[in-house]
């Protein structure tokens, strides 16, 4: 190294560290670190330009910076001005340059709460772009803004910080519009919450499907399903793709509303944007159906989602057979049953009850009785329900032995039938003076654990 050379860099260094500005820092930061009282004396010499030269040294170390800011903001009493915005808004870009995020964001929120600035936006000209704070760093610092505005629910704010990004082209993050877009849903802001998603579009964010469908989730619980659905609409206008799950959410929600107008015109819009529907969009539907009376249409849905190769549970098909034996409408019940055998689903329990049921509901309590017995001899548990079936059935019809014969079989299983039936059997063999089957019947009864007095007239008729 020439002598010149260590000349020279011996004159930088003196240059650097005779500064003003840089030895006031020193003697803040010595200040604060001593017993003497000579802080309020210091600070009381600090003026705006003094203070933005430090902020943006260069040779004063970030960490240091920060303390430094850190000082002056807490003695606001102590310095003869107010601290500018420029000032959080150079030290916010210093860390965010530094990667220190977490500070950055704790003094973004105390900018946020600090009433005397009377400024939502930091004014970007004085954010010094010269100062090594390049456009990416800038882009961090509005956007860290609009979050931490999202969370001190500012909405006003944060909405005036996203037209500035907007207009002055600084790249906006998606995330960060998500964390407001949910702010404002939950705060009930649904009108806003529309007009920045449609800004966002028309600024050429990359919205994703998962930004659009939390947006229609939030609409669709609010009960603004038209608007959710139009939102979809010109989402794929502006080549923002729903997915499945966008349009699940609205399927959903149609159906548990009943809403079938509307759930034609998503279905359509689901087709038109190419998207195929998944079991959980069949499934949406079938129950939608079948809860609202269309069993046709769900039995139908069924076909359709069996023919697309996708797995038709069986409590699907059992679902669609317990509607139409609760309509009465047998016929149609069995004609799903035969449609699941050619179809190679395998019937289970659930299946055959539901039909010995519905059977025992429209009369047929002989057919009911063969086809139950038949599934016992293959081994089928019936269930206590199915035996209530039957044995009402029976009642009904007068047929007290073959009720009789019922409940001695429940009793084999360890069954016990509804105590309405006991009493309506136990009756029934009283009109028939059947007297001990009676009485041995109501023992039985009571010894189940059965209120006693829930017999009381048959008691006395016994007597």
């Amino acid at each position: 190294m020439s002598i010149q050379t260590i000349l020279q860099d011996l004159k930088t260094l003196k240059k650097i560290t005779t500064q003003p500005h840089r030895i006031l820092a020193e003697t803040i930061i010595s200040a604060t670190t001593t017993t003497t009282t000579t802080l309020p004396t210091v600070l009381s010499t600090l003026t705006p330009h003094t203070v933005k030269l430090i902020l943006t040294d260069p040779h004063i170390k970030t960490p240091k910076c920060l303390s430094l800011f850190t000082i002056i903001t807490q003695n606001p009493s102590l310095i003869p001005f107010n601290i500018h915005i420029e000032h959080y808004a150079t030290v916010i870009c210093r860390l965010i340059r530094s990667k220190r995020f977490q500070d950055a964001k704790n003094l973004v929120n105390s900018l946020a709460n600090d009433q005397n600035l009377r400024y939502y936006v930091p004014v970007p000209v004085d954010v010094p772009v010269d100062q090594c704070f390049n456009s990416r760093i800038v882009s961090k610092l509005f956007n860290l803004m609009f979050k931490v505005y999202s969370d001190v629910r500012k909405f006003d704010a944060g909405l005036e910080t996203l037209e500035y990004m907007r207009n002055n082209g600084i790249e906006i993050s998606e995330s960060m519009c998500l964390v407001y877009l949910i702010g404002l849903m939950r705060s009930g802001r649904f009108g806003l919450c529309l007009a920045v998603l449609d800004r966002m579009m028309d600024s050429g964010v990359n919205v994703s499907a998962y930004t659009l469908t939390v947006v229609v989730d939030g609409l669709c619980k609010n009960g603004e399903i038209s608007s959710a659905r139009e939102l979809v609409e010109r989402g794929m206008r502006n080549g923002v793709g729903p997915n499945v799950v966008t349009f699940n959410t609205l399927v959903d929600v149609c159906c548990k509303r009943w809403e079938f107008e509307e759930l034609e015109l998503v279905l359509e819009l689901m087709a038109k944007g190419g998207v195929e529907r998944n079991s959980d969009t069949y499934k949406f539907l079938i129950d939608g159906f079948l809860n609202g009376g269309k069993v046709a249409d769900a039995e139908r849905v069924i076909a359709e989602m069996c023919d697309k190769g996708l797995n038709a549970e069986i409590h699907l098909w059992n679902a669609v057979v317990v509607k139409y034996c609760k309509l009465g409408k047998m016929e149609c019940a069995f004609k799903v049953f035969d449609n699941m055998v050619v179809r190679s689903v395998v019937p289970n329990a659930e299946t055959y009850r539901v039909l010995v049921s519905g059977i025992c509901g429209i009369g047929e309590t002989g057919a009911a009785k063969e086809l139950a017995e038949k599934l016992q001899r293959k081994g089928i548990d019936l269930g206590c329900d199915v035996f209530d079936d039957l044995v009402n059935g029976c009642c009904k019809k007068g047929e007290f032995d073959d009720a009789v014969g019922l409940l001695k079989a429940m009793e084999k299983k360890g069954l016990f039938g509804d105590v309405r039936l006991y009493n309506m059997v136990i009756a029934g063999l009283c009109e028939s003076n059947r007297r001990e089957e009676a009485i041995r019947l109501l023992s039985f009864v009571v010894k189940c654990g059965a209120n006693p007095e829930c017999f009381a007239n048959l008691v006395n008729d016994l007597n």
